[in-house]
């Protein structure tokens, strides 16, 4: 079984299997696909995050990690003396070291049983020969085309050929891509093993023609969503040094089962930490369909979430304490039957919680000193910001964005994206299962590499530039990602592989799924098409990390009799509209019997399942 958020992955995934793949096979053939086909959602130039288990370990969940530091030169003193507040949402400033093509690869050689070859052959044939264009890649370029034609030429000509946006449905190429790929296929022709072939190909991409031209790319100046004009910071060695690898996965048990997730240098074991919060409720508690349920959901995200910004990052976090039970106690007891507007992270002995900027509107510093050429527009749909570059002097607020968390990028005239990701989940008949989130490196992060046929990602624009946070930008540290996959075990055997895009919804999203499967005795697909619902009362990631205090967006098929019961206990709610939350995807096995699920997003009629 496959799903995942583009029918053309899902259906290259589910290609290999019928042809005697395994799921790791599949999984990256598809994940190569997404990199053509929803290049506004994801790139090579960009991160992921994987949770798998194999056949042969079937109660062993591994984090693949291919979420790369930031660069040797990504100091706080150099952005500082850029004349910047923030890590810039867009520009290769932002970028960290790319890290999720030697992922993938490396999950491909250790895993896997395809040639790199085959396993490729899917993703160079739609970027040479063409494939469907979205209506939201054409939308996401219509909201940075004036960036694009007045600061970055190299994106005007890869996304915009002949200076118009292809329509909707149009058949669209990406040659530079596939001669990229068909170059690091050709780096281990000589090799004399399968193995030997791939790591041909994972050095050709670190050290050799990849590596050099993304590296030439950033000495040049452009924009960033600051509004002003820098060079990028990534050098050579860094992009050598860095390998992909593995982790052990976090786990905490709730209601019978195991959830997997990554380590705090992700946000995953906030979903931890949430179970942990709600395990100690009724079950009546746990409904997101009701106002009960809904509110105590909101409550306990609020909480969880204010820890993931105290204490999460690539450093030391007491994950074991946050997740104890006498903590998760303590916590649950804050949560009363009104709604919180306060930022309340917890207390850890020894500890100094990190009290972020509480902000809702932001202005950049050259915002404020009347210099506003594409500072910090706000889009609305998708679309361009009312107001162009005098949004940005109005600053950017966390409401006009709360109001668009629908799994799409809310992208700014500069770039800057919320609600940004892919994903996919594979499980084979021999019962490897993997889910993957694939993000970064969008088409509207940085100026396209034109050699390559991609940009950089953006990533670290999810670090801090004020010193003692957990995630102040450190060269060889890695940014606090929001990706977050997650594997399900149930009696110490993998029964679910799930996720979402969406940025820092991607766990609360999740979350109304697992309540409703393992709670609520949901299918896969029933819980995936109910209406869901997520919080705003946190820091964003994303640049420029404001919050809405008692913030909650809701789908309104969660009807109004609840949604008036949430304003009543205080609650700020926000109606996206009856299907605009979430793109999860699912497959589930049966370990008992063998039988396998899949489930995919009906949101915007692109997600797809599939299997046999």
């Amino acid at each position: 079984m496959s799903a995942s958020t583009h029918w053309l992955a899902t259906a290259a995934a589910q290609a290999v299997l019928e042809r005697g793949g395994n799921a790791f096979d599949a999984a990256v053939a598809g994940a190569f696909v997404l990199h053509v086909v929803e290049p506004h959602l994801n790139g090579p130039g960009g991160d992921m995050t994987g949770v798998f288990v194999t056949a042969d370990e079937p109660s062993k969940p591994v984090v693949l990690m291919g979420q790369g530091p930031a660069p040797a030169g990504a100091t706080v003193e150099h952005y500082l003396a850029e004349g910047l507040d923030l890590v810039p949402g867009s520009g290769a400033l932002a970028a960290a070291v790319p890290a999720a093509v030697d992922a993938w690869l490396l999950l491909l050689r250790d895993h896997g049983t395809w040639e790199l070859e085959t396993v490729l052959d899917f993703a160079i044939g739609y970027a040479r020969d063409g494939h469907p264009m979205l209506g939201r890649v054409g939308t996401t370029i219509a909201a940075v085309a004036a960036l694009f034609q007045a600061h970055w030429p190299t994106s005007a000509e890869l996304w915009m050929p002949g200076g118009r946006i292809p329509a909707e449905g149009e058949v669209v190429r990406n040659p530079a891509y596939a001669r990229t790929l068909e170059r690091l296929v050709g780096a281990g022709a000589g090799a004399s093993s399968r193995e030997a072939r791939i790591d041909a190909a994972r050095r050709e991409w670190r050290e050799g023609f990849v590596a050099r031209a993304m590296v030439d790319s950033v000495q040049a100046p452009h924009r960033h969503s600051s509004g002003m004009d820098h060079r990028g910071v990534l050098p050579l060695a860094d992009m050598a040094g860095f390998e992909a690898g593995y982790e052990a996965a976090f786990t905490a048990e709730f209601r019978g089962h195991t959830i997997a997730k990554t380590g705090p240098w992700g946000q995953g074991p906030a979903l931890l930490q949430t179970l942990a919060i709600l395990d100690g409720f009724e079950d009546r508690y746990l409904d997101p369909s009701t106002e009960l349920g809904a509110h105590t959901i909101l409550e306990a995200q609020k909480l969880a979430l204010a820890d993931r910004e105290a204490y999460y990052g690539d450093t030391d976090v007491p994950l074991d304490y946050l997740l104890s039970a006498d903590y998760c106690a303590s916590r649950r007891a804050l949560i009363t039957d009104r709604a919180s507007h306060a930022f309340r992270p917890g207390k850890v002995p020894g500890r100094e919680p990190y009290i972020p900027p509480l902000r809702t509107e932001y202005t950049a510093p050259v915002a404020a000193g009347g210099s506003c050429d594409g500072a910090a527009g706000v889009a609305l749909d998708g679309g361009a910001a009312a107001g162009g570059a005098a949004a940005g002097r109005r600053g950017v607020g966390s409401r006009r964005h709360a109001a668009l968390g629908i799994g799409e990028p809310t992208v700014a005239p500069t770039g800057e994206t919320r609600g940004d990701t892919c994903h996919i989940d594979v499980v084979d008949r021999w019962g490897n299962m993997v889910s993957a989130t694939p993000s970064g490196g969008w088409l509207q992060s940085s100026p396209a590499i034109p050699e390559l046929g991609f940009c950089l990602g953006t990533r670290l624009q999810m670090t801090w530039l004020e010193p003692g946070t957990p995630c102040t930008l450190t060269p060889g540290k890695r940014p606090r990602t929001t990706l977050t996959p997650t594997l399900v075990l149930r009696g110490g055997r993998a029964v679910t592989a799930l996720g979402s895009p969406g940025g820092d919804q991607q766990d609360q999203w999740q979350l109304p799924y697992l309540l409703r499967t393992i709670v609520g005795g949901y299918s896969p697909q029933q819980a995936i098409d109910a209406p869901t619902l997520h919080t705003t009362s946190m820091p964003g990631s994303f640049w420029p990390r404001t919050w809405e205090p008692g913030g909650a967006v809701v789908e309104g098929r969660l009807g109004e009799d609840v949604i008036e019961g949430l304003e009543r206990r205080g609650h700020i709610v926000t109606r996206a509209g009856d299907w605009t939350l979430g793109r999860l995807s699912a497959v589930v096995r049966d370990p008992e019997t063998g039988v396998l699920q899949a489930a995919a997003n009906p949101r915007g009629a692109q997600g797809y399942a599939a299997g046999r």
